[in-house]
C-alpha cells in the first residue's frame, strides 16, 4: 500500500503555459502572492518582490554555478553518446557518474577529443560510474569547451542558443561551480530588486546546495517508503550559519528562495535536534551531504516564507511545497494554487514565473 498518491501531485498543463525562454528583463516575471492565514492570493511582477516581504524578513539563497555539463562525446567506433555529467557528485580519483542517452558497456572509452576520454568503470540501474586520468582542472574545462547547459528535456525547443542559455540558465550571483540545473527560483533576482530590498532593511545570505540527480529522477515508491532522495552536498560558512540563526532568535522571517536552499536548512536543522554534531568541517564550513525527501506531513524548522518555481507533476518539488502548505495551515492545496495560476496565463517550470507562500 502506497503512503502517498502521486495522482494528488498531478495536473494538466497546456503548451502556451510552459516557458522556453526566461522573461526579459528576468525580474519582470510574474509573481504569484499566496497568504496561507487570509487565504488570499495576488499577482504582480517579481520586481516588486520588496512589497510583499515583511520587513522583519531575511533571505537565504543558493549561489551554486551550473557547469555545462551536457556533452556529446564519441565512442571508438565513432559513434555518437549524449552524456550528462552530474557534476554534484564528482569524488576524489577523479570519479563521476554519468547519465547517457544509449547503450554503453563496462570498460569502454567514451571520448572528449582524440586524446581524453572518459573510462566506464560501474553501473546502478541507469547511472554509470566513469573515471577520467586527467586532472579535475582540466575536467572544467573540457566542459566548457564542449558541453552545453543541462536543460531539462522540457525545454529542447526552446529558441535560446548556446551562449544565451549559459547567461540566462544561471543566477546573477552563481559562484560555486558544481550543480547539474540551476536553483531556478533564484534566476528571478536582478540587482535592481536587491537594492529594493536592502532599502527595505531585508538582508540577504548565501549557502550553496549542488543540484544533481534527484532534480531528473522520477519519484519511486522505495522514495516514498524511505523519504529519501538521492544525494546532494551543500556547505554553508560557519559564519553564516551563526548570522542566520542570530535573525532566527531575533523572531526574523527566514524566506527560503527555492526547494534547494529549504532541504539544505532543514537537513542541518534535523542533524542539530538529533544532536547528531558530527558535521564535516572543511575550512571552517558545514560541509555535507543531503538525501532528505520532504513530503506531507512534515514540521518546518527554519523556514519560515518560501519563494518558489512551478514544478513538474509528480516530482518531489511538488510535494515539498505542499508540505509547506500544509504546515502553514494553508486552505488550499498546491494543485488548485497551480490550476489558477493556469488559467491567468502564469508560465511553468525553469524558465517560468515565480511563486512567494507567505
Amino acid at each position: 500500500m502506497r503512503l502517498v498518491d502521486l495522482a494528488d501531485y498531478d495536473y494538466f498543463l497546456p503548451q502556451k503555459n510552459l516557458a522556453l525562454k526566461p522573461a526579459s528583463p528576468r525580474d519582470s516575471s510574474k509573481l504569484f502572492i499566496y497568504d496561507t492565514k487570509t487565504d488570499e492570493i495576488v499577482f504582480d511582477r517579481f520586481y516588486n518582490l520588496n512589497k510583499h516581504l515583511p520587513k522583519n524578513s531575511f533571505l537565504i539563497l543558493n549561489n551554486t554555478k551550473v557547469l555545462p555539463a551536457r556533452v556529446v562525446m564519441k565512442k571508438k567506433s565513432g559513434g555518437k553518446v549524449a552524456v550528462l555529467f552530474l557534476v554534484n557528485d564528482l569524488k576524489n580519483g577523479h570519479l563521476i557518474k554519468v547519465m547517457v542517452d544509449r547503450k554503453i558497456n563496462l570498460g569502454e572509452k567514451i571520448y572528449f577529443n582524440e586524446k581524453e576520454f572518459l573510462r566506464v568503470i560501474d553501473q546502478e540501474k541507469n547511472i554509470f560510474t566513469g573515471k577520467f586520468e586527467f586532472s579535475i582542472k582540466r575536467f572544467y574545462f573540457l566542459l566548457e569547451k564542449y558541453g552545453t547547459m543541462p536543460i531539462p528535456l522540457y525545454l529542447k525547443k526552446t529558441p535560446l542558443k548556446k551562449d544565451e542559455l549559459m547567461k540566462k540558465y544561471q543566477t546573477i550571483f552563481a559562484q560555486k561551480e558544481g550543480s547539474a540545473a540551476a536553483p531556478t527560483a533564484s534566476l528571478h533576482f536582478t540587482n535592481r530588486v536587491f537594492e529594493k530590498l536592502e532599502k527595505e532593511g531585508i538582508k540577504k545570505y548565501f549557502i550553496t546546495l549542488h543540484v544533481g540527480l534527484g532534480t531528473f529522477a522520477p519519484i519511486t515508491d522505495e522514495n516514498i517508503k524511505f523519504k529519501k532522495l538521492h544525494e546532494e552536498y551543500y556547505e554553508i560558512e560557519g559564519n553564516v550559519w551563526k548570522k542566520i540563526i542570530k535573525e532566527k532568535n531575533k523572531g526574523k522571517k527566514l524566506v527560503a528562495v527555492g526547494t534547494t536552499v529549504v532541504r539544505t536548512l532543514e537537513s542541518i536543522a534535523n542533524k542539530i535536534q538529533n544532536k547528531n554534531l558530527k558535521m564535516r568541517i572543511k575550512n571552517s564550513k558545514f560541509f555535507e551531504k543531503t538525501d532528505l525527501f520532504i513530503l506531507p506531513p512534515y514540521d518546518f524548522k527554519m523556514v519560515d516564507i518560501l519563494i518558489t518555481n512551478f514544478h513538474l507533476p509528480k516530482s518531489s518539488l511538488m510535494m515539498l511545497v505542499e508540505a509547506f502548505l500544509q504546515y502553514k495551515k494553508a486552505k488550499k492545496h498546491l494543485v488548485d494554487l497551480y490550476n489558477i495560476a493556469i488559467e491567468n496565463n502564469f508560465r511553468f517550470y525553469s524558465f517560468g514565473d515565480s511563486m512567494l507562500i507567505i
